[in-house]
């Protein structure tokens, strides 16, 4: 009892105690870069304060490196808009194709990475849009609006850390070390239910795989923690990986014990207390559960370690590469789209024959930037469209209810503290839709209160920027009605074309671009993929369903052309060649021939093929089915 009240986090008003210190610390950076802006006299004061709630996240890395992408995003932003408006600014329509094109580059790039680095892409994207569209009509202050961008950004970058450093904003490795060691132990804890023949059905994998790939964003945020953070990060890194090869040997395990006989199980339940290994060499699947057992073992054993490298902070022997899996085909498509919808809401607003909608056209190009970077856009664009009118709201209870015509600096920061920390606080509840439009009000609320010094509390101003806000957001949800995503089956049709593809062509018979660990976690990107272009129908039960069983079977082949490659050349070279047509040809009697061929020509050479014999005995269980296959015991080896 005592225990469970101990372990139970602090809350207040409902809300975490870390909730609380996050909310505050946004309110506290966001009111310093106000301070600092309006003594600078700087000329968009409230971009200091928009940077603030850009960097709202948890912890000091992800900050860190939050900030530095958005730094070199916005340089990088500010050159192309120089660069297009130089070139087009006499031509209208090829300044917007322009603008256009560079988005869907810009909306590619989101696509083939993942967390900041992604946000920096879209970030590129829709600076252009702040920078140049609404300079459209004075190309030549340009630069002098780029520059007070940059001033204001690096005023709210280093607010925000400066905050975070005097509030001690805590570090992201404990959490991850938690989360990582809770992963294993779980994936532990399931040897002995494999063993059993229990698994988990396909959807329930390939979730696991989900959310250990989710943790490579805050895994590469621990570079920039510290001067530990690029160990830790490593560290971190291959402990994810271990974790994703745990997996597939778990999965083998259940599959090989289903092959064995009832006594071989209970002989391998009892070596998970004693620690001994399971040995019977005139049974090949006996072999193969020994050496996926001794791989399983050896493979939590190094991934415990790593994570104590992440705790400890010290290197690892080696750094794994966790490389994602990013159909170029889904990703260009979507550019191809995103370029395609504001060029259609810029046709509407320039048809409309309405001025000053440049400010609504940077609004569209910034939702559409920033929904590539979501799992869904076309659910970001909706609650940014339901987020307009809240915002608009809380905006206009700040400007002319609670401020009123206030001057004063003191009565600014107490005004802004509910909106503020209200807002940080619904980000993080556990509701991805709540905490969805807890960051975007954020977002909104200063944007439209757009504060100034002096600050002007005019009502014409205000309401034609909640009108231009209203009328982006509504306008691209009807836009991509036009012009929809690319749909979830032919995601779905275009990655399974992909994994079908690639295990065509394993083995690689060559120097492989990838270890089998981490070619392992690039396919489990590729699973998490596949698992979030559904809807939990048949059609989508069965493209998870094959998509883990290729996930076993190239991890198979991968480790059966590791173990191969370590018998050539040698005595046994003419065997191993045999071995490698039949993994070619993915059959699987072929494959245990070529098993019991190895083994009887290594026996009169004496010359250890353990390891080819159990990967080639796996590989042949995996493409042969669920159960035992026929010919696969020790008649086999005769």
């Amino acid at each position: 009892m005592n225990t469970a009240v101990a372990d139970r986090p602090l809350t207040f008003a409902g809300m975490r105690a870390s909730s609380w210190t996050l909310a505050i610390r946004i309110w506290l950076a966001i009111i310093l870069a106000l301070y600092v802006a309006f003594w600078l006299e700087l000329e968009a004061p409230s971009t200091a304060a928009l940077t603030v709630t850009v960097l709202a996240l948890p912890t000091r890395g992800q900050v860190l490196e939050k900030a530095f992408f958005r730094l070199v995003a916005t340089v990088l932003g500010i050159t192309a808009s120089i660069v297009i408006v130089g070139i087009f600014a006499q031509t209208e329509i090829l300044l917007l194709i322009a603008f256009a094109a560079w988005l869907g580059i810009c909306v590619y790039a989101a696509g083939l990475l993942d967390g900041n680095r992604a946000y920096a892409a879209a970030l590129s994207g829709y600076t252009v849009a702040i920078v140049a569209i609404q300079q459209i009509d004075n190309p030549q202050h340009i630069f002098e609006s780029s520059l007070a961008r940059g001033a204001a950004i690096t005023i709210g970058v280093l607010a925000v850390t400066f905050v975070n450093d005097l509030l001690a904003a805590p570090s992201q490795h404990p959490e991850l070390v938690a989360k990582l060691d809770s992963v294993r132990l779980q994936l532990v804890s399931r040897v002995r239910s494999a063993l059993h023949g229990e698994v988990p059905p396909a959807i329930a994998e390939a979730g696991f795989l989900h959310k250990v790939v989710a943790l490579r964003p805050e895994i590469n945020g621990l570079a920039a923690e510290l001067s530990s953070g690029p160990v830790r990060s490593m560290a971190a890194r291959n402990a994810m990986i271990g974790i994703v090869a745990q997996l597939f040997a778990v999965r083998a395990v259940h599959r090989l014990a289903a092959a064995c006989p009832e006594s071989v199980r209970d002989r391998a339940i009892s070596a998970l207390e004693n620690g001994h290994v399971v040995d019977d060499s005139s049974d090949l699947n006996v072999i193969a559960l020994s050496w996926t057992m001794d791989h399983l073992r050896r493979t939590n054993e190094e991934t415990q370690r790593h994570i104590e490298e992440l705790k400890a902070g010290h290197r690892p022997a080696r750094a794994w590469r966790a490389r994602l899996y990013r159909s170029h085909r889904v990703v260009a498509e979507a550019s191809i789209r995103a370029g395609g919808r504001f060029l259609l809401a810029a046709a509407i607003f320039a048809m409309s024959g309405w001025t000053s909608v440049d400010i609504s056209l940077s609004f569209v190009a910034i939702i559409i930037t920033l929904g590539s970077t979501a799992p869904d856009p076309r659910a970001f664009t909706v609650v940014a469209a339901i987020a307009a009118p809240i915002a608009a709201l809380f905006a206009g209870i700040l400007e002319f209810a609670v401020l009123d015509g206030a001057t004063a600096f003191p009565m600014l920061a107490i005004g802004l503290m509910p909106f503020t920390i209200g807002s940080a606080l619904l980000m993080t509840v556990s509701n991805r839709v709540l905490s969805a439009l807890g960051r975007i009000n954020l977002v909104w609320i200063l944007l439209l209160f757009s504060p100034n010094n002096p600050q002007t509390y005019n009502p014409e101003s205000f309401l034609f920027a909640v009108l231009f806000l209203v009328l982006a957001t509504s306008l691209l949800v009807g836009v991509e009605i036009v012009i929809p995503s690319v749909s979830r089956d032919r995601c779905r049709s275009w990655l399974l074309a992909s994994v079908r593809r690639d295990l065509r062509n394993l083995p690689s018979r060559g120097k492989p671009e990838l270890l089998p660990e981490e070619a392992l976690f690039r396919d489990a990107s590729r699973v998490a993929q596949i698992l979030n272009a559904g809807d939990n129908g048949a059609a989508h039960l069965v493209s998870v369903y094959e998509a883990m069983a290729s996930f076993d079977k190239a991890a198979a082949l991968r480790f059966c052309e590791v173990e191969l490659d370590l018998l050539t050349p040698g005595p046994l070279e003419s065997e191993v060649a045999t071995a490698y047509a039949a993994i070619a040809a993915k059959h699987p009697s072929s494959m245990v021939a070529s098993a019991a061929a190895l083994r009887q020509a290594a026996s009169v050479r004496s010359i250890s093929v353990a390891g080819a014999s159990a990967t080639l005995a796996l590989a042949s269980l995996m493409f042969a089915g669920t159960g035992p296959i026929a010919g696969f015991g020790a008649e086999a080896t005769s």
